[in-house]
């Protein structure tokens, strides 16, 4: 099963509310795991759909090494639930996380303090089991499939950059400048046709403001 095949039927079971909507792709890690012991100094990627279809991300983060751990339509508390089988097995020295855009989207979506209060349940997680590794959050990026949610995501943002403003460890990295236009708006050609997923445009920018932060974070 491909691992678009298995995010497409996640996010399906993941509408119905099923618990055991990601199983299958945390299973599949496992296998990978067993099949690749983890390496113990690689940079974690986690989170939702734009880690999961970023197919270049060894290439665009070289000469770093890296392992992702995207899975579909993810949401922060998916994230915490599956840490100690998605991450924790790599004993990651730095984790990069995206998630909380699949919370806020939909008819009821979270609102910017449940994305927040997510974030901070993920942390502890990580002081709990990974004491000195550093998080990097990939703030939320406009979109125009989510762009009526834009306000409550920006808020959400902030919130965690104030978060990571006083906690030792804790980074930001805000793309929302190099996603938006002269209009103020999402550039629709950096999206996929879903006018969610970034193209390969979309993966370039990402990667030119991740990249150098990771590796000048390595250099010290």
């Amino acid at each position: 099963m491909s691992a678009w095949t298995r995010m497409v039927i996640g996010t399906i079971r993941a509408l119905s509310n099923d618990p055991q909507a990601w199983e299958a792709s945390i299973r599949e890690f496992e296998r990978e795991d067993r099949r690749q012991p983890p390496l113990g100094d690689a940079v974690v990627f986690v989170g939702s759909s734009t880690f999961t279809l970023w197919k270049t991300l060894q290439q665009d983060m070289a000469p770093l090494k890296v392992m992702n751990r995207g899975f579909g339509g993810a949401k922060i508390p998916d994230v915490v639930r599956y840490f100690e089988r998605a991450v924790l097995p790599h004993k990651p020295r730095t984790v990069v996380l995206f998630a909380g855009t699949n919370d806020i989207s939909g008819r009821a979506p979270a609102s910017a303090r449940d994305v927040y209060e997510g974030f901070v349940a993920f942390m502890t997680k990580v002081r709990q089991h990974l004491p000195g590794t550093a998080v990097y959050y990939l703030a939320i990026t406009p979109t125009l499939a989510r762009w009526r949610h834009w306000a409550i995501a920006s808020q959400a943002n902030e919130l965690i950059r104030e978060y990571a403003a006083r906690e030792p460890g804790v980074h930001v990295i805000d793309t929302r400048d190099r996603f938006l236009g002269n209009d103020g708006k999402p550039i629709r050609g950096l999206f996929r046709w879903d006018r969610l997923h970034p193209n390969r445009q979309g993966y370039a920018l990402l990667a030119g403001a991740i990249r150098p932060v990771l590796q000048a974070a390595a250099s010290r």
